[in-house]
């Protein structure tokens, strides 16, 4: 917490007891059937991840919200305004840069932005429901999302602190610590330990 600046590293403990604590959520939506959403600003790397999380929250009975889809989502980076569309893949939000490979591909943009949660959000609440219960996610997806009073949960690098502040703010509800850039597969055991705890395993 003390640490402002220079390198910094993921406390194995921290990140296993953020991991229940993920999980008891995950599994209390199950229970309940609750409406999620999940979303991702990187698809190449967490999309599995979130992906399993779809697959059985939808086999428990929550609907798997995915409103907006194909929406153009205008986010400035720093190369100026761009324009994306809202795509959604085995449930998982994400934005493609247009010309980006056909929908139903894994492949997305990188983004930070809160924008395509509130313009997820913005449509579900247009179309009279229903709303998520929870988000699940990364960066803006989850940031976005709990600052208009959202239950979110999601994972996060150290080297992006937004979601850190968001739960010290109480906005997020958990975050857990990740190397958010290394291979998809160096998530699997992460999937299979959450899916374990929340009682959700196939």
């Amino acid at each position: 917490m003390g640490c402002v600046s220079g390198p910094d590293l993921i406390d194995p403990e921290l990140t296993v007891a953020a991991l229940d604590a993920f999980a008891e959520r995950v599994g209390a939506a199950a229970r309940r059937r609750a409406p999620v959403l999940l979303g991702t600003g990187h698809p190449h790397r967490l999309l599995g991840f979130y992906a399993a999380l779809a697959d059985a929250l939808s086999a428990a009975g929550c609907a798997v919200l995915t409103p907006a889809k194909g929406r153009c989502v205008d986010i400035t980076t720093r190369f100026g305004l761009r324009t994306h569309n809202l795509d959604y893949v085995r449930g998982v939000a994400l934005v493609r840069e247009p010309g980006a490979r056909g929908r139903g591909c894994a492949t997305g943009a990188h983004t930070h932005s809160p924008l395509p949660i509130r313009t997820a959000l913005a449509a579900a609440a247009e179309a009279g429901g229903p709303l998520p219960e929870l988000v699940i996610g990364d960066h803006g997806w989850v940031c976005g999302a709990g600052q208009l009073g959202f239950e979110a949960i999601g994972l996060a690098d150290t080297d992006d602190p937004a979601l850190f502040v968001g739960q010290a703010e109480g906005c997020v509800a958990v975050v857990v610590p990740v190397d958010d850039a290394v291979r998809s597969d160096y998530y699997r055991p992460l999937t299979r330990y959450v899916l374990n705890r929340a009682c959700l395993s196939q």
